[in-house]
């Protein structure tokens, strides 16, 4: 005891500068490893374009239909994924397509992890697709030439499935989102639900705080450099002065925090990194054609939200889409906030109302933070909204027509709910009943600003006229494409990658010094006084390109609005009448019409039409769908056909939902008025009162203040409300042991074989 005493009181104190000198071994060891990881991203780089730039799948795959083989070649091309071992896809189901961006980058962002968009559709037993692209287009190729490929790859995979009846389902990421979404409009007969993730389409819309770079076009004058960098180019438009652009949106995490990130967390950052940089490395090129369209109809005409887009000879029209979209958007994203995503729905219907008297539905999906990479390639975002998106699609094409919010709620913690075993998983899913108001309210700043890009637009249009026709054919006098390929090979982009790799005269030295860090790796304590020191460094430095990042926009603001605004330009270049305006007026006018046409066939039907509208009426009066509820129906589909036959079938279900829901849109009141008249004696109006409360999950005791539609019905039908609780037990009792025995699923189950859904 007294020995080991004194060897406390003799142990030595620490040595001055000891931190320091830890702090710096470690510091010098993470910045060995720091550049061997560097020289490891300019290896993966110049191996990817040796190999021709391939899609960066994790997923095997192989050729199905190439586009350089259709009559109007293009270097698209559609690729069959071949699901890992363990993961059983079912032939008979439904294809699922997922078509990646051409913004800069190369293809395979939405198969980047087999937790993804393509991993959640082969989990839940569906055969997947991905539309894929070469680095290089096709001489003369346009946007309508990559249009009329995708439609040709999306009749091929319905050869393919002959099985099948339900049309594929599309899911197209950020550009992809709103191509598709042409696509769709022009050829809605080859398509099912289309999923627009992180998808622009309104692309004016915004506000200088949700995304200051719809601003950014306007000190340049529109698109007419675009224009420029084309015809310099060779007739070649170089995809990395987007992804630039991408990277000045956010200076402090492109420029700095994704390498201090890198270098701090060296042991276990490596492989994330090297991962991403290969994707975001890969720059691809579109012809000028292809950047002037976009550029001219979207980044700056927003012609596809105002309805005058033109794709050769026709109009695209958004409202010719039939099937249901969804659209997922994130309140995290920089690069297409909410409204950007979501705006259209006002400009293209003017009134929610119109959606569902035309029969279309619209669902749309809100996140919270996550950023705009982050929606197609987040791990947590794939396992939780994509998940849920592909497992609801029979509920989404089953949906009434109209617009709604998905909204997703964690069991954990919930009360156990009856008829669980509807949707097995982790989540419940309801969709709430959304007004063009709602989606107004996304934006607190409003739409006023918008004027500014309609002068801006016009500003723009005659800028490019005045290019093409004075300067563009001196430019392309001089201009080879021999040149803009190698201006292009000296971008910074592609330097950082090229010069450091293994090639570099240093790569062995500083290999040399890496493997010594591996092998005697000191990393230091994170109580480190000076490690504390660095990371505060390093947020400071961060802060610095925040702030320029702020004021550089500021500027682009300020400037915008003092140049096109009404003391500006807006002066003589009159900004045009609000699309909301035009769509609301046109809207009035359709809806006039509709209610006439239903009015004059109010009456027309029997139970089955009464109990739709009841269904309906009590839908809206809870302001949502469950999707146990709508799963439910299915199950009641054989019982309640022993009342009627029109009942007996999940078709005639889905059929008749959707039809009166055209009717009760637009006339609502008169729908229900009509009961009476549908439900001609006590029997039969019991009868459809007790199918509807079963389908509405508010039976048995109907005392749940989610059934105030039912009361007053038994009231107003005149009815005995005992008789229409005991037929509903009767109707749900054999439905009910299934959904209480059991632990709660957490996994998915498979689809049966056959099932095409």
């Amino acid at each position: 005891m007294t020995s080991s005493r004194k060897a406390k009181q003799h142990k030595p104190a620490p040595i001055p500068g000891g931190e320091l000198d830890a702090y710096r071994a470690d510091a010098l060891q993470r910045a060995c490893l720091f550049w061997d990881a560097l020289l490891d991203r300019g290896n993966n780089y110049v191996e990817h374009l040796d190999q021709g730039m391939p899609p960066l799948l994790k997923f095997e795959h192989e050729l199905v239909l190439d586009g350089l083989a259709l009559p109007e070649p293009c270097n698209y091309s559609l690729l069959r994924l071949v699901p890992p071992a363990g993961t059983p896809v079912d032939a008979a189901a439904r294809p699922v397509v997922v078509v990646d961006p051409r913004a800069g980058h190369g293809p395979g962002i939405g198969g980047f992890k087999f937790d993804s968009e393509v991993g959640m559709a082969m989990r839940a037993g569906h055969p997947v697709y991905f539309v894929t692209f070469r680095q290089e287009p096709q001489d003369g190729q346009t946007l309508v030439t990559v249009m009329h490929a995708e439609a040709r790859f999306l009749e091929e995979i319905i050869r393919l499935h002959p099985h099948c009846k339900a049309k594929p389902v599309v899911i197209g990421n950020c550009q992809a989102g709103w191509a598709m979404l042409i696509v769709d409009a022009l050829r809605p007969e080859l398509f099912g639900p289309l999923m627009m993730v992180g998808a622009p389409v309104s692309f004016w819309a915004g506000g200088s705080r949700l995304n200051p770079m719809r601003y950014s076009g306007a000190p340049l004058g529109g698109s007419w450099l675009a224009s420029l960098a084309s015809d310099l180019g060779g007739d070649r438009f170089d995809g990395v002065q987007l992804v630039e652009n991408f990277e000045r949106l956010n200076p402090a995490q492109a420029w700095w925090n994704k390498y201090y990130n890198l270098w701090s967390h060296i042991d276990t950052e490596s492989p994330r990194f090297l991962e991403f940089e290969r994707w975001w490395g890969g720059f691809c090129r579109m012809t000028g054609d292809e950047i002037e369209s976009i550029v001219e109809n979207l980044f700056v005409g927003n012609r596809l939200a105002r309805g005058t887009m033109q794709a050769g000879d026709r109009t695209v029209d958004l409202r010719a889409v039939t099937a249901p979209i969804v659209v997922f958007a994130s309140w995290g994203d920089n690069i297409t906030p909410p409204p950007q995503a979501l705006n259209w729905i006002i400009d293209t219907w003017g009134d929610e109302r119109a959606i569902a008297a035309a029969g279309r539905t619209i669902v749309y999906v809100l996140h919270e933070s996550v950023g705009h990479l982050g929606i197609f390639v987040g791990g947590e975002i794939a396992l939780k909204e994509h998940d849920q998106l592909v497992a609801s699609l029979d509920v989404i094409e089953s949906l009434p027509p109209g617009l709604y919010e998905m909204k997703l709620e964690a069991k954990q913690g919930l009360e156990d709910q009856r008829w669980e075993a509807l949707e097995p998983g982790d989540y419940t899913v309801h969709y709430e009943y959304r007004t063009m108001d709602d989606i107004r309210a996304l934006n607190p700043e409003g739409r006023d600003e918008e004027a500014l890009f309609s002068t801006l637009a016009q500003v723009s249009e005659q800028n490019a006229q005045a290019y093409k026709a004075w300067v563009r054919p001196w430019v392309r006098l001089f201009a080879q494409r021999p040149i803009g390929d190698a201006l292009g090979e000296l971008n910074p982009m592609r330097l950082q990658r090229k010069l450091l790799c293994d090639a570099l005269p240093l790569a062995a030295l500083i290999r040399a010094q890496a493997q010594e860090a591996r092998e005697h790796r000191t990393p230091v304590g994170n109580d480190n006084p000076w490690l504390e020191i660095e990371r505060n460094t390093a947020r400071q430095i961060g802060a610095l390109l925040d702030t320029w990042r702020d004021q550089r926009d500021a500027w682009s603001i300020a400037f915008a609005r003092y140049w096109y605004g009404p003391q500006g330009a807006g002066a003589w270049f009159k900004p045009a009448a609000p699309d909301a305006q035009v769509a609301r007026a046109r809207a009035q006018g359709e809806l006039k019409e509709s209610r006439e046409a239903v009015l004059a066939r109010i009456g027309e039907g029997g139970f089955a039409e009464a109990v739709c509208r009841i269904v309906l009426a009590g839908m809206a009066s809870i302001g949502a769908f469950e999707r146990r509820s709508l799963r439910l129906a299915r199950l009641l589909a054989p019982l309640a056909g022993e009342i009627d036959s029109d009942l007996g079938s999940q078709d005639n279900w889905v059929r008749l939902l959707k039809q009166q829901a055209r009717i009760t849109a637009v006339a609502p009141v008169e729908a229900l008025n009509a009961l009476e008249h549908l439900l001609p004696d006590a029997q039969a109006r019991e009868r459809a009162l007790a199918v509807s409360a079963a389908v509405m999950m508010i039976e048995p005791t109907l005392a749940n203040p989610r059934s105030e539609i039912i009361e007053f019905l038994i009231d107003t039908l005149g009815v005995d409300p005992q008789n229409v609780i005991g037929l509903a037990r009767r109707l749900t009792g054999g439905l009910e042991k299934p959904a209480k025995s059991g632990a709660r699923p957490t996994r998915k189950p498979r689809r049966r074989p056959g099932a095409c859904a």
